[in-house]
């Protein structure tokens, strides 16, 4: 009776599953049999998770682990794959584990439903071989830089932005880590994430699936993974370039000769912003120089409507999208452009009848309630001559839905 061979290892239903891959040469059954003993942690759920944990998925890894603190919601349903109009409120780990496990029942997946921070990273990250970094901010950047340098993990980073994308491999064959391109974190405030500048949802899906083919290359050692070089995608011409980065530092503070940094710090204090990806509300104004959505309303609504300005200082393209009644546009990227101030204060004089003796309200709103802030203390040195009462409309339009107008369009 003559007897069959099997590819040590693998299950038939393998053979199959991924029978693609397995015939090519670079891989093969071995290969296969090195995915998946290979485990893999995926720190965010989102954008760039969501593609990448789902072609690791499917390409047969063995373990993934998600980490995510938030719930899914119906602004991430254009980009975050792996999530459902049903799973709205629901966990963005769990979310994204039933669409893997629906793929590919064959792999192990481990959720965290937390948000890294020192205290738990190295316990978190030294249970896995490779680490993807799919967040959005700049604190959990040098957090996972660090962990990853000092447990000797490769550091698979992308990050996606309107229509351009990055990617790199940090902390492997004597690359540099990300403190050797960026000893000190940039001012908070000129940091723009997807939720401020946009996102087309595809360039996140180019990234994030790229960051799985950086995986697979580095677990099957095939390949030039994208050590020391940074690859750049820009969406409107579809157009790849891959540019050189600056070598590992020798007196880097983590990876260097003689790292200063041998325990994790507390990366909030040192970037000055949190480690979320949530919006941080900015606090530059004392509490009488805020107006609530509530007490707004009252004035929109009294029949005998009180002399004001209303400024709005979202761009032109979100003003398309929603706007208060009688609201006067000045974009906050034109804000101290003399023409603008021109007619902000023709606008005042318009609503004064006597300047010298009437105290004139100036309200200034925007998405949220931060540049709104920042622009009160813009016009607080730009118009200093006028009689104006100037103030901002605390959590702007976002509140105004919440808590005044539940009609009014979020985005």
């Amino acid at each position: 009776m003559m007897t069959s061979k099997r590819a040590n290892g693998l299950e038939n239903e393998e053979i199959t599953r991924y029978s693609r891959q397995l015939i090519l040469p670079e891989i093969g059954v071995q290969g296969q049999l090195t995915l998946k003993k290979t485990s893999v942690l995926i720190v965010g759920a989102g954008g760039l998770g969501c593609p990448c944990a789902i072609y690791l998925a499917a390409a047969g890894l063995g373990k993934l682990g998600l980490v995510d603190y938030d719930d899914v919601e119906l602004n991430n349903l254009h980009r975050q794959i792996l999530h459902t109009e049903e799973r709205v409120n629901v966990s963005k780990a769990d979310s994204a584990a039933q669409s893997i496990s629906q793929l590919n029942s064959l792999v192990t997946i481990e959720t965290h439903r937390t948000q890294l921070n020192k205290d738990n990273a190295k316990d978190i990250i030294e249970k896995y071989e490779v680490i993807v970094d799919a967040t959005d901010n700049v604190a959990t950047r040098y957090l996972l830089n660090d962990a990853c340098v000092l447990l000797k993990k490769p550091l698979v980073s992308g990050s996606a932005l309107r229509f351009e994308g990055q990617l790199t491999v940090y902390s492997h064959e004597g690359g540099p880590c990300y403190r050797c391109l960026f000893p000190s974190p940039p001012p908070p405030d000129t940091v723009t994430n997807c939720s401020d500048g946009g996102v087309l949802g595809v360039v996140p899906g180019v990234i994030g699936t790229l960051q799985a083919l950086e995986v697979m290359k580095i677990a099957l050692k095939i390949g030039e993974p994208l050590v020391g070089r940074l690859l750049l995608f820009d969406a409107l011409p579809c157009s790849f370039r891959t540019i050189k980065l600056r070598p590992r530092k020798d007196d880097c503070l983590v990876c260097g000769k003689a790292p200063k940094i041998t325990q994790l710090i507390d990366y909030e204090e040192f970037c000055g912003a949190p480690a979320c990806d949530k919006d941080a509300g900015v606090h530059l104004l004392e509490p009488h120089q805020r107006l609530s959505v509530q007490a707004l309303q009252e004035i929109l609504q009294r029949k005998e409507r009180q002399r004001h300005l209303l400024i709005d200082v979202r761009s032109e393209i979100e003003m398309d999208i929603c706007a208060l009644p009688e609201s006067l546009n000045v974009p906050m990227s034109k804000l101290e452009n003399a023409e603008s101030i021109s007619m902000i204060c023709a606008e005042i004089a318009h609503r004064q009848i006597n300047p010298q003796q009437d105290l004139l309200p100036v309200y200034v709103v925007c998405r949220k309630g931060n540049d709104s802030q920042k622009a009160v203390k813009l016009l607080e040195g730009l118009l200093k001559d006028k009689n104006i009462d100037l103030k901002d409309i605390k959590g702007g339009l976002h509140a105004w839905t919440r808590e005044v107008d539940s009609s009014f369009p979020i985005y």
